[in-house]
């Protein structure tokens, strides 16, 4: 696969290769942070933008850093970009910042953004690289939203609660109240629901991928003549 095929790059970072649903990284804040899709839209694009700009710098950079540096280099480039992120979110959307807390600093441990940057940035070229970085950082923030979005609908009867107030005013067309007047489930918004809808959407995520192999080996079978 060449560095330049954008199709495949795009698949692996929102289905094949996603970060959460293939790879398995970054649970600690999808458990913690995702008792609404406000949150995990917020994270997420904070982690977006973090993947984009880290691949384009490590891309643009990959000549002139020594191989012997390369590691604590990208480290670096990370949390400067982090704390970048972090100072812009508590200055323009302070309620949020304070929602995330400690998460939005852990993005620099995230492994998912050092690993994209070891694996492609410091390798490819910088278009590709750049939506590598999105692509994974869109995948992340799908199911980030999805999870959060489950899991808000069923704790407590609402979908991006507070978005107005966490992301800013434009976002107040996304709260809606899915159902009224009730009474919520608690166990769902803390981190024990945070599982229960992880391992639900695994199980049908690998339902789908094996319904997609049996559809494309069944399309590749030679047809037996009569």
């Amino acid at each position: 696969m060449a560095n330049n095929d954008y199709r495949h790059i795009i698949g692996e970072g929102l289905w094949h290769n996603n970060i959460i649903l293939k790879q398995s990284l970054a649970l600690c804040p999808l458990l913690a942070v995702t008792g609404s899709a406000t949150n995990g839209l917020g994270l997420g694009l904070a982690t977006t933008v973090v993947m984009v700009a880290s691949n384009l710098l490590t891309s643009m950079a990959k000549g002139i850093i020594s191989k012997a540096v390369r590691i604590p280099a990208n480290i670096i480039i990370i949390a400067s970009l982090v704390t970048l992120i972090d100072a812009m979110l508590n200055a323009w959307l302070h309620p949020l910042h304070k929602v995330l807390g400690l998460f939005i600093p852990l993005i620099v441990t995230n492994c998912a953004i050092l690993g994209r940057v070891e694996s492609f940035a410091g390798k490819s070229p910088v278009l590709p690289s750049i939506v590598d970085g999105l692509a994974m950082g869109l995948g992340f923030t799908w199911v980030l939203t999805m999870l959060g979005g489950i899991r808000e609908i069923i704790g407590s009867g609402t979908l991006f609660a507070n978005a107005s107030l966490l992301l800013g005013s434009h976002f107040a067309f996304l709260e809606t109240t899915v159902i009224p007047d009730y009474r919520g489930l608690l166990l769902v918004i803390l981190p024990p629901g945070g599982f229960l809808a992880l391992g639900t959407v695994l199980a049908i995520k690998q339902k789908v991928t094996l319904r997609l192999q049996q559809r494309k080996a069944l399309a590749a079978a030679p047809v037996s003549g009569g």
